[in-house]
């Protein structure tokens, strides 16, 4: 498999992974994001300044307001996040 199937892959079965805890392996529930969020992305929640941080990114992807973030709504996070690290790195090379 390529370097980009398997990051594919990846991205499924970590959705999976934290998705299946309540029952319903189509959607993460605030708490499925939360500890997903903990164990997948450490970092990106590390600063603690932002208590309600949880509250607000699970509003940004729930953008059909159903209360469950599905799958596409998951993937725009991470491909969101992911530019947002390569513009990061972009600019830290240039420097």
């Amino acid at each position: 498999m390529s370097q980009l199937e398997t990051a594919m892959g990846m991205t499924i079965a970590v959705f999976d992974k934290y998705a299946k805890t309540d029952g319903n392996r189509q959607t993460l529930t605030k708490a499925e994001l939360k500890t997903l969020l903990e164990k997948e992305l450490p970092n990106f929640l590390s600063t603690g300044k932002d208590k309600d941080a949880i509250d607000k990114v699970f509003k940004n992807l729930d953008e059909n307001s159903d209360s469950q973030v599905d799958f596409k709504e998951f993937v725009i996070f991470v491909a969101a996040l992911t530019c947002c690290c390569h513009n990061y790195f972009e600019q830290k090379a240039a420097n």
